[in-house]
């Protein structure tokens, strides 16, 4: 049997690394393109729903069919009367969505009773509060409550969960840092009665108060797009390992007829 020298497994050793590394850095990049797609689509998806008309808010009988995928972001337009109940505030250092929201401040929720007596939960707007003091929301909110049915325009939106590094919320204040108005409803006691908390909250656009606080406003799609931008970089690296490999077996090609 005719032993293998050095260089030669050096040169397989090294080639086998190279064809794996050229693998996953062209993997990755196909990756980035195929999220490129999904993203544009979604963008295109989202835009259609924010600038549709809007519709009637589905019946409850519907809610447990509501999913984010194809329903968040849809516009609607209902009547609802504002309950004069603890009212939650959500902490925000800014919008993806809001493109006239930029500073620190709070988000105002509100629980609203339908005409059937279920509960749906309006993020009124958005508070310059900067501190999340509670008695600046307090004033806020209280603008709100007439005890009248007002006409509400809006966007379904769903609860956010809480990630590993979020504050725990604050229920002397009634300050939460994600914006999960179920969790809400439970500590406030937003859905006694026996009726239904809808498993949606609106993002309200109108009306705007008087007052101009809190702050309601259309929706834009602001999502980042990257992947175009990574994909080139994972498709550059697999160039250079390529490269890389290329000058080496040179080199050792070279080193070797030298020797010879």
């Amino acid at each position: 049997m005719i032993p293998v020298s050095g260089n030669r497994r050096n040169a397989v050793g090294f080639g086998a690394f190279t064809l794996l590394m050229v693998a996953l850095f062209v993997g990755l990049g196909i990756w980035q393109l195929q999220r490129r797609i999904e993203k544009h689509a979604l963008v295109a998806a989202l835009t259609e729903r924010l600038a549709a008309p809007p519709q009637a808010l589905p019946p409850p009988s519907r809610w447990s069919t509501l999913k984010p995928a194809s329903d968040e972001f849809r516009r609607v337009r209902f009547a609802a009367t504002y309950q004069p109940l603890k009212d939650a505030m959500v902490y925000s250092s800014g919008s993806a969505v809001r493109g006239d929201i930029s500073g620190p401040g709070t988000w105002a929720f509100l629980p609203a009773h339908l005409p059937d007596g279920n509960t749906v939960a309006v993020n009124a707007g958005f508070v310059e509060n900067t501190m999340q003091d509670r008695g600046v929301e307090d004033r806020a909110v209280a603008r709100l409550i007439t005890d009248e049915p007002v006409m509400l325009t809006g966007y379904l939106r769903f609860p956010e969960a809480a990630g590993a590094l979020t504050p725990a919320e604050n229920t002397a204040k009634r300050l939460w840092f994600t914006r999960d108005h179920l969790a809400m409803a439970r500590a406030l006691g937003w859905g006694e009665g026996g009726k239904q908390v809808a498993p949606f909250y609106i993002d309200l656009e109108q009306p705007v108060p008087l007052s101009g606080v809190p702050k309601p406003g259309p929706l834009e799609v602001h999502l980042k797009d990257d992947h175009l931008q990574y994909a080139v970089t994972w498709f550059g690296l697999a160039l250079a390992v390529v490269i890389t490999f290329a000058v080496w077996l040179w080199g050792q090609r070279r080193a070797s007829s030298s020797h010879g």
